[in-house]
């Protein structure tokens, strides 16, 4: 990380984020108003901006990309514990 870089908090991030997703206001607008870059907003949109997954569910990016990861490691759990059984009964 650069030593310069600003840090914000997650509640500024979701604000920005949630004026965005009010249609109201653009990227370039909240770039002048707040000072942050484009880009970086860009970045905070496609990462917490709400993603309805039911009816009555929504998650947000990030968390999808988490339970994307989970899911693929208890996939690779499982293929080994399926080799692990299939060794140990060729034994009995």
């Amino acid at each position: 990380m650069a030593k310069n870089q600003k840090k914000y908090t997650q509640e500024f991030k979701q604000q920005l984020v949630d004026l965005y997703n009010t249609g109201n206001y653009s990227f370039p607008q909240l770039s002048s108003e707040y000072g942050v870059a484009k880009s970086t907003i860009l970045g905070w949109v496609r990462n917490l901006s709400p993603i309805q997954v039911s009816e009555t569910e929504t998650i947000s990016m990030k968390e999808y990309k988490a339970l994307q990861k989970k899911m693929r490691d208890l996939e690779i759990e499982n293929e080994i514990l399926k080799k692990a059984t299939a060794i140990f009964a060729k034994d009995r």
